[in-house]
């Protein structure tokens, strides 16, 4: 068999449909976020990145890139194997602490990623709870998704934040049954942030453990930076609490916390942390230090804060179609792949801004759109660039406006 022949007949059939991902080569600038040097050739030398997950800047923070540095030349580079081998740090143990109090918790477990967090986490409990359901979201994050399949416990879904739904569902099961009920608190590509109150109450109602991922929503949320729970006040009636450290707190890497059982018992039995490489120590100062930032200072989420609201407004003024959320995701939507990818295209080479294109599988057909994330380094004049690019763009490419 050709096997390339077949690969590049999957690939050309994903190019036709609008839906080939093509990634910029960009060079961040330390200290200069959200300026970027872009090495494309069809493309300014710098541009404004608009679509980063460094939510805050904090992977700029002088703090965090000193800790980083520091770490290094205490430590070295690696950290020397897994964690059940040679790998656990002392700096592993510190941000572990710090996690578990970030979020009220006995105790937390990291990971190399927050996929990897949810995937581990999840197969582990569905696999070892005997006769174990979990009720998924059905918008739940793909890694979410594969844990669970991997887990072969029995899946059943109930409808994108709707507790009623969910309600339902948990009652039709046998009462006896263990049950997990899956959920985010801030969605990504809507934007949305879930009735979490509601959510916990039903899940309570029916003896059911509850695992929250705050990916979205952990160091931007709440007075400490302690996510949509810490918020609400819920954390504490949460049993497992899933976040990341590669978003808002500038670094890499996943976590959990919940019980001293429970994560000694995901630690004991989780394949995706017994035989993974552990964090490199300077990632877990520099993550550490991220954390401790954001637990005192407010200032990084206030900031944002009115970032993402004046670039509302703006759109708004202008008629540019975005969806209306709670959140600091804002998602101008484009509804068609090719135009997508074109007007992202444009954007880039025209005006220097880079924002990448959100299109299918990530999002259904049909509600392609660009996922700006304004941060509190964006400054006014990045905004008004913006939104003349997109009101310049918009009559060029012939999108309908939004009502006003």
């Amino acid at each position: 068999m050709d096997f390339d022949a077949l690969f590049q007949s999957q690939l050309d059939a994903l190019k036709d449909d609008g839906n080939y991902r093509i990634f910029a080569e960009l060079e961040r600038k330390a200290g200069a976020f959200p300026a970027a040097k872009c090495h494309d050739d069809d493309s300014p030398d710098q541009v404004t990145v608009w679509c980063s997950n460094d939510y805050l800047g904090m992977g700029q923070h002088p703090d965090v890139i000193r800790s980083m540095k520091e770490t290094i030349d205490n430590c070295g580079a690696g950290a020397g194997g897994t964690r059940n081998i040679s790998g656990t740090n002392h700096n592993h143990k510190l941000l572990e602490a710090e996690l578990a109090d970030l979020h009220g918790k006995e105790q937390a477990l990291l990971f190399t990623s927050g996929y990897v967090s949810n995937w581990a986490a999840l197969s582990t409990l569905g696999a070892r709870i005997p006769d174990c359901v979990i009720l998924s979201d059905e918008l739940n994050h793909a890694s979410m998704i594969e844990g669970i399949r991997h887990s072969r416990a029995t899946k059943v879904l109930w409808r994108h934040n709707d507790p009623e739904d969910l309600d339902r569902k948990l009652a039709a099961l046998p009462a006896n049954a263990p049950k997990i009920v899956a959920f985010e608190s801030v969605y990504s590509m809507d934007g949305d942030i879930c009735p979490m109150q509601e959510i916990v109450e039903v899940a309570e109602k029916h003896g059911a453990m509850t695992y929250l991922d705050e990916v979205h929503a952990v160091g931007l949320y709440g007075p400490r930076g302690g996510g949509i729970s810490e918020r609400e006040g819920l954390a504490d009636r949460i049993t497992l609490i899933e976040g990341t450290l590669g978003k808002a707190y500038g670094v890499v890497g996943g976590y959990v916390t919940g019980s001293e059982a429970l994560c000694d018992f995901i630690r004991s039995f989780a394949s995706g942390f017994i035989f993974t490489t552990a964090l490199p120590p300077a990632v877990a100062a520099a993550a550490q230090t991220s954390i401790q930032h954001l637990k005192a200072s407010g200032v990084e989420r206030k900031l944002q804060r009115e970032r993402v609201a004046y670039l509302r407004k703006r759109l708004d003024q202008e008629g540019i179609p975005h969806l209306d959320n709670p959140s600091h995701i804002i998602p101008v939507m484009i509804k068609d792949p090719v135009k997508c990818r074109m007007i992202a295209d444009y954007l880039m080479q025209q005006y220097g801004i880079y924002v990448q294109p959100i299109n299918y599988p990530t999002v259904p057909k049909g509600t392609e759109r660009l996922r700006f994330t304004p941060s509190p380094l964006h400054s006014i004049e990045d905004i008004e660039h913006l939104v003349h690019a997109l009101k310049e763009l918009w009559k060029q490419c012939a999108i309908s406006h939004a009502v006003a």
